[in-house]
């Protein structure tokens, strides 16, 4: 599974919005969408924040695990 997917799914497990999620990293809603999206890579920063954030590893995150923890 690809990062994207991960992200997109907890977005939507969680009922967040793009929105709402742009504005926890700080960015527009229209970056987070070319982050969910595919098409710009998200910054390592960004990363770390959303996996604190959902409370999941980085490698469940990234694809490469799909244990949470």
């Amino acid at each position: 599974m690809h990062y994207t997917e991960r992200m997109r799914g907890l977005r939507q497990d969680n009922d967040l919005s793009q929105k709402a999620v742009a504005d926890i990293l700080g960015v527009a809603q229209t970056t987070y969408s070319q982050y969910e999206l595919g098409k710009r890579s998200m910054p390592i920063d960004f990363l770390i924040d959303l996996c604190e954030f959902y409370k999941v590893s980085a490698d469940y995150m990234l694809g490469l695990s799909n244990t949470k923890n």
